[in-house]
């Protein structure tokens, strides 16, 4: 499985989904604690949503959370992850005897995760990296019950995925609005830590739209909400909840020196799951809007040396530095060196705020921008366009060759990884790609010595392919770690 990792601070962020190839040691500890109720100031009535007010000091009332405990836990499920052991063939070149081709033999694969019944038809979703490599899924409820999934879509840029198991009358989590969440205010943690099911842990929000950098994709959305509460290794994919047991966010990551809670979790908000949820339900895919925009933090902009003594007009926002060619910013007006701070009206602090905000619509969606050029402030309307520079509805069968789905790499990211043409691995399901070994993020240079430039590259490589007596693609490409690699794959059987 994968394992998200990143040296922060000499702290370790880690992807919370437990695997078997991934954890060398682990130490389960034992919580003998029965409390379930917290103390916080409050009147004789509990506030809403477990919210804080002014109170006089001395005051103490309990907020029980064993009602939100009840309503959510049979609602979480653990979710164990298959990849069958398979045959994969390498194209090789030997200085004695030329070209030739070796196979190699994996062993199966375990990991384990939690996902949460949003539906009573049995839709579950839970973070992407629990079932990325998956060739198999199960799920198990809280009664015991085992389903096999069926995953229906996933969205690698905001890290979930969506599920379906056969049945009716399943308990679910109905969906809370992560906007209204306020600092310090009381969550659980509902999830499957060390394989253990049905685990609760409570804790406060400590930040919001907290961006960690454990993504390494330039195209990820990263917008945590960041709590407390203990979130350990097989917590990936279950529900943060609020005190009236609604979601408000998965579980995703925990920042941590050993692997284990040591600090802090993070959670993906309800706002952006909700959309995703939505647009996998009815596409296949996620209708990703973009803005047409690389920024950064104003905080972090200022903070160079040549911005010390620079005034832009505000201390927030997210300060544009390029703008995608054909994309909606550009088209409306908007320059590199603008600062925007709001969008539609909602104010905009930083560059994970804006792209927790973008993430909301669609493509074709038109928005009101307000941003901050030469300290004077700015509306334009924006028309949001897809990762195509287009505004069509993209679903999951466009695009799909041989179990992947591929993506054009723009020129700024052409340049930064100075390459002149490529097209990247976006995602990979089912087939002969995965089969061969070729992961997600694996950008691939050429295919039969042909250069691919485009989607229709590829599409056309494989249909030559298939045509020619030989019916084999040998392609050649970069890895995510920016290794030269080649493969062989036969389309015989296709």
């Amino acid at each position: 499985m994968k394992k998200t990792t990143k040296c922060i601070a000499a702290l370790l962020l880690v992807a919370c989904c437990a695997s078997v190839s991934a954890i060398v040691a682990r130490q389960v500890i034992k919580n003998n604690s029965t409390a379930n109720t917290v103390y916080i100031p409050g009147t004789s009535t509990p506030l809403p949503g477990g919210h804080l007010a002014s109170l006089p000091s001395g005051q103490m009332q309990p907020v029980d959370l064993t009602g939100a405990a009840e309503l959510t836990v049979h609602a979480v499920v653990h979710i164990k992850s298959t990849v069958q052991g398979r045959t994969r063939t390498v194209q090789e070149y030997d200085f004695f005897f030329g070209p030739r081709q070796r196979q190699y033999r994996s062993e199966p694969q375990y990991g384990y995760g939690s996902g949460v019944i949003i539906s009573e038809d049995g839709y579950i979703v839970t973070n992407y990296h629990v079932i990325e490599t998956a060739d198999e899924i199960e799920v198990t409820l809280n009664d015991g019950r085992v389903f096999t999934a069926e995953l229906v879509g996933s969205d690698p840029n905001t890290d979930l995925a969506l599920l379906k198991i056969d049945g009716k009358q399943f308990p679910t989590v109905p969906f809370g609005d992560s906007d209204q969440l306020k600092l310090g205010e009381w969550v659980l943690a509902v999830g499957n830590p060390f394989n253990l099911t049905s685990s609760v842990t409570a804790g406060v929000v400590s930040a919001k739209s907290r961006k960690i950098g454990i993504y390494e994709d330039v195209e990820s959305i990263e917008s945590f909400i960041q709590t407390d509460a203990a979130i350990n290794m097989g917590n990936s994919g279950g529900a943060l909840v609020n005190v009236k047991g609604e979601l408000v966010g998965i579980n995703s990551a925990l920042e941590s020196p050993t692997g284990t809670y040591a600090g802090y979790g993070f959670a993906i908000p309800s706002t952006i799951v909700r959309k995703v949820v939505s647009d996998l339900k009815e596409y296949g895919s996620v209708q990703r809007a973009m803005l047409g925009i690389e920024g950064n933090d104003v905080s972090a902009v200022l903070q160079l040396a040549e911005n010390k003594n620079k005034d832009f007009g505000t201390h927030d926002g997210a300060y544009v530095v390029n703008l995608t060619d054909g994309g909606g910013a550009a088209s409306a007006g908007i320059r590199a060196g603008d600062i925007i701070v709001a969008v539609d009206g909602k104010q905009v602090k930083t560059m994970a705020e804006l792209q927790e905000t973008i993430v909301r619509y669609r493509p074709g969606d038109k928005v009101e921008v307000t941003f901050v050029r030469d300290r004077k402030q700015k509306t334009v309307n924006v028309e949001l366009k897809n990762t195509h520079g287009n505004t069509d509805i993209i679903r999951k069968d466009d695009n799909r060759i041989l179990g992947a789905s591929f993506q054009e790499l723009s020129a700024q990211n052409l340049s930064r990884m100075n390459l002149e043409y490529g097209v990247q691995v976006s995602e990979v399901d089912k087939g002969l790609l995965k089969d061969a070994g070729i992961q997600r993020g694996f950008i691939i240079l050429k295919i039969n010595n042909t250069p691919m430039r485009t989607v229709d590259d590829v599409e056309q490589a494989y249909q030559a392919a298939k045509r020619s007596q030989d019916q084999v693609l040998f392609i050649s490409g970069l890895t995510n770690a920016g290794r030269r690699a080649n493969y062989a794959i036969g389309l015989e059987e296709q």
